[in-house]
């Protein structure tokens, strides 16, 4: 079976892909050449803009549909694979209980001024998400979630405060890279705060993420799209009853 690949569009290996872009310029015949043209030198040939919507007065949105002749090669993709396994809720109490023989405690929010806690409540609240709940369901879990637009040095008090074991943190805002700046802050802040032996495990997710960059992050994890309850409780467990029961 060939591990290499190329895009699918009307007919297999055809290489036809699908672009969307904002140009700041206002919506006319030259601001669809330049996209087209924008389209080209991405390596699309040829390059066909199917919709183009005025964003205002100065801003034009479009779609772009063309082939490219790039292959992949599926065995020289490199993932962050999950390397702990699933537990359900009542086996991750149970795991918690008998390592750690007292609740663990979890403090979320979001840092900076993001203001988007549908992430971090998909996560922390009962009602969960995607069909889980959340942690605050676990009775061996103690959630305390702090919501959106958190300082760092309020972050870093709660979570000394609360004897936190862990620190889950989630960044929406993107713009001019906002969510890696707020991570290396936090993640400077709390080795500031903790000797290395204490500190909390560190975990940050949102949709622009990406989950390799863990390390040059500062934290110990990065949770992406789609990420459930269950895959966080999970690994909180890998990583703190383990510890707890080996110590």
């Amino acid at each position: 079976m060939s591990h290499v690949v190329r895009p699918y569009g009307d007919t297999t290996g055809d290489g036809m892909v699908q672009v969307s872009f904002t140009l700041p310029v206002p919506h006319s015949k030259v601001a669809e050449g330049a996209a087209a043209q924008l389209a080209k030198k991405m390596g699309l040939d040829p390059a066909l803009v199917v919709h183009a919507k005025p964003m205002g007065p100065d801003f034009t949105f479009f779609v772009v549909y063309g082939r490219v002749h790039h292959l992949v090669n599926l065995d020289e993709v490199e993932v962050v694979e999950r390397d702990y396994p699933l537990l359900t809720p009542k086996e991750a109490n149970a795991a918690i209980k008998r390592a750690l023989r007292r609740r663990l405690v979890v403090v979320g929010g979001c840092i900076g001024t993001d203001a988007h806690t549908v992430g971090i409540d998909a996560i922390l609240n009962i009602k969960g998400f995607a069909g889980e709940k959340g942690l605050e369901y676990y009775r061996e879990l103690k959630v305390v979630n702090l919501g959106a637009q958190v300082s760092v040095p309020q972050l870093v008090e709660r979570a000394r405060a609360e004897k936190a074991d862990a620190v889950l943190v989630s960044q929406v805002v993107t713009q001019r890279d906002a969510h890696l700046l707020n991570t290396r802050e936090m993640s400077a802040a709390f080795r500031e705060s903790y000797p290395s032996d204490r500190r909390p495990l560190l975990i940050v997710g949102g949709p622009r993420f990406d989950e390799a960059m863990a390390a040059e992050l500062g934290v110990d994890r990065v949770f992406t799209r789609g990420t459930t309850p269950g895959e966080v409780a999970s690994y909180l467990v890998h990583r703190l009853a383990t510890k707890g029961a080996a110590a």
